[in-house]
C-alpha cells in the first residue's frame, strides 16, 4: 500500500502542476501492482433461500463477509504466464535461424518479408465495429454506478476519482473495479488515508478546474473531512462572490443492513443537509444510480451523494438512453389513495414493500421517493398528501432533528388543511447505531411502516 500512496501524492503534484503532457503518457502505463494482501470486505449474493430483505427493484439475497484479496499475487502470475507464452515463440524463432544458413537463410528472410506484408496489410483493414450496447440494462446499484462513473470519465478529461483503494482494488464495494486499468492512475487516484486531505485535495483540484469525485469509504469515515466539507467546500463559492465554483461530487455509503459495526452503517445526512451550500442527493435504484452521478458531476455545485449500501447489488433495469427525472425532482414509485409514505436511499424499497403487504390487507399506500434531500422537491409530495389526508416519513437515521423533521413540518406547513392525522415518524432510534446481532431491531422495518399506517388510520 505504501507505494500505491507515494504514486498517488506524485499524482496529485502533477495535476496541480497542469502538466497534461505527462499525465496522457502516465495513463497508458498499468499501475504497479501492491505486493502486499489487502483486506476488505466483500458485499456478495446467497442463497434465495436464506432471510429476504425488503426489495422492489429484484428479489435477491445477499450477506456480508471478510476476505483477504491478494491481488498482487495474481497479477503478477498472469503477467508471468503472458510474458512466457510471448516469449516461446521468439527463442524458437531464433534458435531455428541459427541452425539455418546461406540460401536457406535467404529464404527465411523472404518468408518474414511476405509474413511482415501480411502483417501490415492485416493492420491497415479496419476492426469490425464492436457490438452495439443494450440500450436497457439489468444491472446492479454498483454496476449502475460503475456505468456512469465511466461514462463521465469517457465524456469529459478534467473528470477525476479519488479515494482510499479506488485503483486497483475498485473500491471496498467495487463501485471504482477496472477505472483506473482504463483512464490510468492520474485519473482515478489511490490516495493516503486521511479523508480531511482527500476533501481539500479535491477542493484545490476543483480550484484548477478538475471535477473531481472523492469516495468516502463507509458513511461514519466522512468525519475526519466533515471540517474540510462544512466550513470551506459548502462556503467557497459563496465566500469568492460566485467567482469560484466547487464542482465537486463526494459518495457516501449511507444506512444500514450489512452486518456491520459501529461507523460502517450510519445514516448521517442531516449534518450535511443543514449546511447551506451543499447539494444532497440520494438514489433507490440502479436506474437513477447511473443518471444521478452523472447530473452530480455535471453540476458546479458541492454534491453529497448518498449511496444506500443495502441497494448495492439488488437488480434492476438501467435505460443507458434516455431519463426524465432531473437530478432534484421527487417522484410517486407506487400510486395510492389511503396514506402516503415517504422516503430516500434504502428505505424507498422497505416502503414498498410495507405497501405489497397493505394492499393484500385491503388499504392502499402511495410511495413517494424523496431523492433529493437538498433541495427537496415538495411538489410531488404535496399532491399526493392533499390526495390521501396522511402522511408517513420513513428513514434509517435517527428521528429527532433529522431530515424527517424537516419535511414533517414542512408538509404540515403546506398541506394543513388536508391533513386529516398528524404526520408520523418512522426512524432508527436516538441511541448509536448498534451491534450488527441488534441492527434488525434498530433499522425501520415494513411492520414499523405499517404500524405507523395503522396509527395515521385510527384518526
Amino acid at each position: 500500500m505504501n507505494e500505491v500512496r507515494s504514486d498517488a501524492e506524485y499524482v496529485e503534484a502533477e495535476l496541480i502542476d497542469g502538466h497534461e503532457g505527462q499525465q496522457a503518457n502516465d495513463a497508458s502505463s498499468e499501475p504497479q501492482a501492491d505486493t502486499e494482501a489487502i483486506d476488505v470486505v466483500e458485499i456478495v449474493e446467497s442463497d434465495p433461500d436464506a432471510r429476504v430483505l425488503e426489495q422492489h427493484v429484484a428479489e435477491q439475497e445477499w450477506t456480508r463477509e471478510f476476505s483477504i484479496d491478494d491481488v498482487s499475487a495474481a497479477d503478477v502470475a498472469a503477467e508471468a504466464s503472458a510474458a512466457s507464452a510471448d516469449e516461446q515463440p521468439a527463442e524458437a524463432l531464433a534458435a531455428g535461424e541459427a541452425e539455418i544458413g546461406g540460401d536457406a537463410g535467404a529464404a527465411a528472410t523472404d518468408d518474414a518479408a511476405v509474413a511482415d506484408g501480411e502483417q501490415e496489410a492485416a493492420i491497415a483493414t479496419p476492426a469490425a465495429p464492436a457490438a452495439p450496447e443494450e440500450p436497457v440494462q439489468n444491472l446492479p446499484l454498483v454496476k449502475a454506478l460503475n456505468a456512469g462513473l465511466r461514462r463521465a470519465l469517457a465524456d469529459d478529461p478534467k473528470v477525476l476519482i479519488l479515494g482510499e483503494d479506488v485503483g486497483p482494488l475498485g473500491g471496498v464495494f467495487r463501485v471504482t473495479e477496472g477505472l483506473q486499468k482504463e483512464f490510468g492512475p492520474q485519473r482515478v487516484v489511490d490516495t493516503p488515508l486521511a479523508e480531511a486531505g482527500i476533501v481539500g485535495t479535491a477542493i484545490g483540484l476543483a480550484m484548477r478546474g478538475y471535477r473531481p469525485v472523492v469516495e468516502i469509504q463507509f458513511n461514519g469515515f466522512v468525519f475526519p473531512g466533515f471540517d474540510q466539507i462544512t466550513t470551506q467546500l459548502a462556503k467557497m463559492t459563496n465566500r469568492h462572490s460566485g467567482a469560484v465554483s466547487m464542482p465537486i461530487v463526494i459518495r457516501i455509503p449511507h444506512g444500514g443492513h450489512i452486518g456491520a459495526v459501529e461507523h460502517h452503517q450510519e445514516a448521517p445526512e442531516a449534518y450535511f443537509a443543514h449546511t447551506a451550500g451543499l447539494r444532497i442527493v440520494a438514489p433507490s435504484t440502479p436506474h437513477d444510480a447511473y443518471w444521478m452521478i452523472q447530473e452530480a458531476i455535471k453540476s458546479d455545485d458541492p454534491v453529497i451523494f448518498f449511496e444506500p449500501m443495502s441497494r448495492y447489488w439488488p437488480k434492476g433495469e438501467v435505460d443507458l438512453v434516455e431519463n426524465d427525472t432531473p437530478l432534484h425532482a421527487s417522484r410517486v414509485v407506487r400510486t395510492g389513495t389511503d396514506v402516503t409514505v415517504v422516503a430516500w436511499a434504502g428505505m424507498v424499497s422497505v416502503a414498498l414493500r410495507a405497501a405489497e403487504i397493505a394492499a393484500e390487507e385491503g388499504r392502499s399506500i402511495e410511495v413517494v421517493d424523496l431523492r433529493s434531500l437538498s433541495p427537496v422537491d415538495y411538489g410531488p409530495l404535496v399532491q399526493s398528501v392533499q390526495k390521501t389526508g396522511r402522511l408517513i416519513v420513513a428513514q434509517e437515521a435517527p428521528g429527532s432533528v433529522s431530515v424527517g423533521s424537516e419535511v414533517a413540518a414542512t408538509v404540515s406547513e403546506r398541506a394543513f388543511y388536508s391533513l386529516e392525522s398528524p404526520v408520523l415518524r418512522v426512524a432508527g432510534f436516538d441511541t448509536p447505531f448498534p451491534p450488527a446481532k441488534l441492527e434488525e431491531v434498530y433499522l425501520p422495518d415494513a411492520d414499523r411502516i405499517l404500524e405507523a399506517v395503522d396509527r395515521a388510520l385510527a384518526y
